[in-house]
């Protein structure tokens, strides 16, 4: 018999059919015993009746044990509205029950909401985790909103490109996570921050429109909505203005997130400038929902341009705000070559932010090479050293670049909006706990002296994390 999924039992009445799943409950009454089963599309109700043959397995049978279920599809007698809402007005009536798996006592619940449970706990068994009801809902609302995006690029002419995961180090940017080179000892790899350098030579290659799904590794301080690992929805395009980059973003996010049925506050989204956003908010994130909107789950979509283009380190020197690769304003390109009032270059960078989160953000880029050298010089760098960061784009724009721009959009800060989660760890199915290990498996941790050797490294035991 082929299995049946428990959302299409309704098409099943009187019939004898197979579902597969886990038990979510079970109630033994003595003479008869309730189940709830579910699987990944639904849950339905099944009883085991006296002198069932099903009854001693029934007995023995343990919560969020998987199982395989051979029953009767009927109608459901009881008058209790919100059970037969859950269940369609059908029950089951067992036949047969075969344990495909047993299960353990469980360290916590996982038919309640576990957001009350201690990170350690929760996070060395996430397998358990995500079968609660919230953690399902979150992980496939992400996997949706992804395919709608997927889908709305595709129709608009937009071809999928992964890009390489070890790549060079910048360190110009946020700390890279370095990968030792076993061919090339004493040589290192970095993972990707941001596909931004090869998205930009795919422009270069001809594809004209590109998109990627793109995982970024970044050694930042950890926070609530920051994590070493985040996927983004990477998007380039050529021969176009801000514009165009905005507008396609809006009606993507518009058609996706409208389509999932959530509501926008206003349309087409609001625009600040920089400088209007800190004076107005105090910020260049900010919410425009209203209190009533806060519990209506309304998406408040908003962007933020007209950022400044470099700012003051702390010792004084000149650094980008947002990406060194970026075009300054139209009325701002000679300022950038002439290296003049380089505090008042404004730059073609635009946020999306959302409910007081920054949700993406994008920029048309310094397609010419003499703007993009400008840039790394007004940051100090030497003519060697501008040739080796970026002395492989500036060769490669020297054959020929159409302008270009972009935008990278945060998966989890979008899912978040749309959950109203306010930590990432509830819209990843595997998450790093707040101090940087790894849920389920443990890591970081050391390697054996042979993996050392073979990769020509020596640990300096007095190292101390901060020193």
């Amino acid at each position: 018999m082929e299995r049946t999924f428990i959302k299409d039992l309704q098409e099943h009445k009187g019939e004898s059919v197979l579902i597969k799943g886990w038990v979510s409950v079970r109630r033994d009454q003595g003479k008869m015993v309730f189940f709830d089963f579910r699987d990944m599309t639904g849950m339905v109700q099944g009883l085991v009746i006296p002198g069932g043959a099903a009854m001693e397995t029934a007995k023995n049978t343990s919560r969020e044990s998987v199982v395989a279920v051979t029953a009767t599809v009927q109608e459901r007698p009881s008058k209790n509205a919100q059970a037969d809402k859950i269940n369609g007005g059908i029950e089951l009536l067992i036949e047969s029950i075969e344990v495909l798996s047993p299960a353990a006592v469980l360290p916590f619940e996982v038919n309640e909401d576990t957001a009350g449970i201690g990170e350690e706990t929760r996070l060395a068994h996430r397998y358990l985790d995500l079968r609660s009801e919230r953690m399902q809902r979150n992980i496939r609302l992400r996997s949706e909103l992804v395919r709608r995006c997927r889908e709305y690029l595709f129709g608009k002419l937009f071809t999928e490109i992964e890009t390489p995961l070890l790549t060079e180090s910048t360190p110009e940017g946020s700390r890279d996570f370095v990968v030792p080179s076993r061919l090339n000892p004493g040589k290192f790899y970095a993972l990707p921050q941001s596909p931004q350098q090869y998205k930009q030579l795919l422009m270069v290659g001809g594809f004209e429109r590109y998109f990627q799904i793109a995982r970024a590794v970044r050694d930042e301080d950890l926070r609530a909505d920051r994590g070493f690992e985040h996927t983004q929805i990477d998007i380039e395009m050529s021969f176009v203005t801000q514009e165009d980059v905005m507008r396609t973003v809006e009606e993507m996010i518009t058609t996706t997130v409208e389509g999932m049925g959530f509501t926008i506050k206003e349309k087409p989204f609001p625009r600040f400038t920089y400088a209007e956003a800190t004076e107005k908010f105090g910020a260049d994130k900010f919410d425009l929902r209203t209190p009533e909107d806060k519990e209506n789950g309304v998406m408040a979509y908003a962007w933020v341009h007209k950022f400044p283009f470099f700012e003051k380190t702390s010792d004084g020197a000149w650094t980008f705000t947002h990406n060194p690769f970026s075009m300054p304003v139209p009325e701002h390109v000679e300022q950038l070559l002439a290296k003049k009032d380089v505090g008042e270059i404004l730059t073609t960078q635009y946020d999306l932010v959302c409910n007081g989160y920054e949700a993406g953000g994008g920029s048309i880029r310094a397609h010419k090479p003499e703007i993009l050298k400008a840039a790394y010089e007004v940051m100090g760098y030497s003519e060697e050293e501008i040739q080796g960061r970026i002395g492989h784009m500036l060769t490669a724009f020297g054959f020929g670049v159409p302008p270009h721009g972009g935008i990278a959009l945060g998966v989890e800060r979008l899912v978040m909006n749309l959950t109203g989660e306010s930590q990432l760890r509830e819209v990843q199915a595997f998450p790093m706990t707040r101090g940087g290990q790894t849920a389920v498996m443990k890591a970081p941790k050391e390697l054996t002296a042979e993996q050392l050797a073979e990769l020509g490294i020596r640990i300096n035991p007095e190292k101390k994390h901060g020193q």
